[in-house]
């Protein structure tokens, strides 16, 4: 590109250089045609000057004046011949008074009569003399005419030469200048007269001006054969046939003395030329060679190799850009570090981050695949850590969060195993090698070393965590199924207060059956296919039932009847509980509402979620329905788990005071298998607690679970609550249950629970068969 830009430019410069010469040759020949038709027109006049000057001498002479009144044609013609001989002129006549041609030299001149003897011997009168170049016979004369007197003008001497080729050519010579006369024929056609044009050239010229028609005059520009001629016109004829003069100036030599520059303006274009073609070369070499290796360089570090230094010696303009891109290859090599560590690094704790876990992770486990080794995967999170941030702060929270991670790395870090902080409180573990019982030990021994209280800014923070476990090739092969299966366990641990969890298929919530499943709960709301089921609560004072529990059950038309277990959490986590709670509190309300209707005095407990409590629409959402069906808030008890009061205390306490401002009864389930601390059960605005049925089920086989019912119930009736008891299955028990002074009871060997058609039959015949005495209740 280069090279054909200075190419480009030279040819520029030549053309540009060879029609600036053209056209001042053109403006010198048009010069030249003007200078030149003055110097022919004083030629011409010069010479008619010297006939007139002849004529008038021979005029006036006595001998030629007697000669001429006498009529001695013999003398005159002397005469005549005297004169034009000393005068170099083609013809000498004497016409008479009447215009007869009284003698002429010999040989005979052109016939001068007519409009041209006339014209000259009318001018001659006026103004003593006369001259005319006039066609005459096809050719051109230069003629002149003087009177001859004799006190009276008794003749005229007319004096004349032809104008031919030889004399033009002579003329033209003197001028430096093509000459041609050129005049019309009598059809109308342009002839050539008489003319300096060589032989060869005088075809195109009559060629050329036997196609001018009419009126449109001779062209400035001829070409003539090869060569091109600047022209020049005017009129000399003034009667009769115009006739013109051409002045012609060769382009040809007017150009000669131009060609020698043109030439060296030729040569210096072509030296140019291979200049161009030289600095090319040698602008590859010295700079598009280099800018190619650099742009290979550039590419490399794209690719990521950041080792090669740039391939450019550093000197000039090149050396600058090299350097530049070395700098840059440095830079972008520094930061890529800095986003590695940014991307794989956690910077809160200094472990790797989710992203380094996932990549050791598969690598391990493609290893171990291949090698048909073992390898564990453990997923653990904090409990309560959302109470620590809202509590004591994030400040706080971070301090904790590196102090756990602290104690990973002291346990595990010397088994060689990947500790991660996979995301806010979630850590994960890979331990390469370890099958699922050497990694349950491991994970246990992690357990104990976060049992010990952390000492962070002052707080003496009480630590807990879940562990998920899952291994290789026994929980699954793929890396996704793993950390999805870790993850399932660890929230099934959580939910067991179980420390260590491994992983169990029926505690996935995700498997392919329960997603269908779930997919089906929306339907099933409005397809009507949830109902309520009612398990009743036996008062162990008066053995009467005056208050029932609401359960949902989903009867599926094709799966049947489908456990709450199956179906609650997964509505839990997905947050579509709400719909299903506010459809539960509807429909038992609605119960509530037709059986006081019906005269059978129930109070109906209600049990709500951890995310129910959080809500802060629930209080709104009891009132709106509460008065839809005209229930009164005593007649309802609310029940809430103690888990579920302590994933987020402050907002679950701001609810309670709301509900229990409201009059409804609440009721705290799951008691004694939650955190909550003694000072968060005195705040509560509650009116009974439930022993969990795990410590009812075995109290008379384990001293240890009945002296954790009879310690709940005596808490509970310290603190001015009411005290129920689930899980009631046998005799015994329920005898027990009595004895420690339990409150109610409720339990498989009581009732299961029943449709609201069948609970109202088992009510009849209970209060039938144990109205009196109440005591029969508890020996039957």
């Amino acid at each position: 590109m280069f090279v054909v830009l200075l190419l480009a430019i030279q040819l520029a410069g030549y053309f540009a250089i060879t029609g600036v010469i053209h056209a001042s040759t053109r403006a010198t020949a048009d010069q030249e045609l003007d200078v030149g038709y003055r110097v022919f027109d004083r030629i011409l006049r010069s010479n008619s000057d010297k006939l007139i000057e002849s004529a008038k001498a021979l005029g006036t002479d006595g001998t030629f004046q007697v000669a001429a009144v006498e009529g001695n044609a013999r003398a005159v013609r002397a005469a005549l011949e005297n004169h034009r001989a000393r005068v170099q002129a083609g013809t000498a006549q004497y016409f008479d008074i009447d215009g007869s041609r009284v003698a002429q030299t010999l040989p005979a001149g052109p016939v001068i009569e007519g409009s041209v003897f006339s014209k000259l011997v009318s001018r001659a009168s006026q103004d003593g003399s006369a001259s005319a170049i006039d066609v005459i016979g096809g050719s051109v004369y230069a003629l002149v005419a003087v009177p001859v007197k004799a006190s009276i003008t008794i003749g005229w001497v007319v004096m004349g030469f032809k104008v031919d080729d030889a004399l033009i050519r002579e003329q033209g010579k003197l001028i430096g200048l093509d000459v041609s006369f050129v005049g019309r024929a009598s059809d109308g056609q342009w002839q050539i007269l008489a003319t300096s044009v060589e032989q060869d050239e005088r075809g195109a010229l009559t060629g050329l001006l036997a196609k001018i028609a009419g009126n449109r005059g001779i062209p400035n520009v001829m070409s003539l054969g090869r060569d091109g001629y600047a022209t020049k016109t005017a009129v000399i004829g003034t009667d009769g046939p115009p006739l013109i003069v051409v002045l012609q100036r060769s382009m040809h030599d007017a150009l000669a003395p131009l060609r020698d520059l043109q030439s060296t303006l030729l040569i210096i274009s072509l030296v140019g030329i291979l200049i161009s073609v030289t600095a090319g070369v040698l602008i590859a070499r010295g700079i598009a060679e280099p800018i190619r290796a650099l742009t290979r360089f550039a590419r490399e570090i794209g690719g990521g190799d950041y080792d090669a230094e740039a391939p450019v010696a550093r000197h000039g303009e090149v050396g600058e850009l090299a350097d530049a891109f070395e700098r840059m290859r440095r830079d972008i090599a520094v930061r890529e570090r800095q986003i590695s560590l940014l991307a794989y690094e956690d910077t809160l704790t200094g472990l790797p981050n989710r992203a380094k876990f996932d990549l050791t992770a598969k690598a391990a486990l493609e290893e171990a695949r291949s090698r048909g080794h073992a390898l564990s995967i453990v997923t653990m999170d904090l409990d309560r850590f959302k109470y620590v941030n809202e509590t004591l702060g994030h400040r706080i929270g971070d301090l904790l969060l590196r102090e756990v991670a602290f104690r990973l790395w002291k346990v595990l870090s010397e088994d060689g195993d990947t500790i991660a902080r996979l995301g806010g409180d979630e850590f994960a573990v890979l331990m390469p090698g370890a099958d699922l019982g050497a990694a349950h030990r491991k994970a246990s021994t992690v357990l104990r070393a976060l049992e010990t209280p952390l000492a962070i800014d002052g707080h003496i923070i009480d630590v807990s965590v879940s562990i998920g476990l899952v291994s290789f090739p026994r929980d699954g092969e793929d890396f996704d199924a793993l950390m999805r299966r870790a993850d399932v366990a660890m929230y099934a641990g959580k939910r067991r207060n179980a420390g260590v969890a491994v992983y169990r298929p029926s505690d996935d919530q995700h498997s392919p059956d329960r997603l269908s499943l779930m997919g089906e709960l929306r339907q099933a709301v409005e397809r009507d296919e949830l109902t309520l089921y009612y398990q009743p609560k036996v008062d162990l004072t008066t053995g009467r039932v005056s208050y029932v529990e609401a359960l949902v059950r989903w009867i599926h038309p094709v799966r049947g009847m489908v456990p709450p277990d199956q179906f609650i959490p997964f509505a839990e986590q997905t947050g579509y509980i709400k719909v299903l709670s506010r459809w539960v509190i509807d429909k038992a309300l609605a119960q509530c509402a037709a059986w006081r209707a019906a005269g059978i005095e129930l109070d109906v407990s209600i049990n709500v979620s951890a995310r129910d409590l959080i809500n802060a629409d629930l209080p709104h959402t009891f009132a709106v329905l509460l008065d839809k069906h005209r229930v009164q808030p005593e007649w309802i008890w609310v029940e809430i788990t103690e888990s579920a009061l302590m994933d987020d205390p402050v907002h679950a306490m701001q609810t309670l005071d709301a509900l229990y401002a409201m009059g409804l009864r609440l009721s705290i389930d799951d008691f004694g298998t939650g955190y909550s601390s003694l000072a968060h059960l005195k705040k509560m605005s509650v009116h009974e607690i439930k022993i969990d049925k795990s410590f009812v089920i075995g109290m008379t086989e384990d001293s240890d679970d009945e002296t954790i019912v009879r310690s709940t119930i005596a808490l509970g009736h310290n603190l001015g609550l009411r005290v129920a008891a689930e899980g009631v299955e046998t005799q015994l028990v329920l005898d027990r249950l009595r004895t420690l002074d339990c409150d109610l009871a409720q339990g498989y060997f009581l009732s299961r629970p029943l449709a609201p058609d069948g609970l109202k039959a088992w009510l009849d015949t209970w209060h039938a068969d144990w109205a009196s005495p109440p005591q029969r209740v508890f020996s039957a």
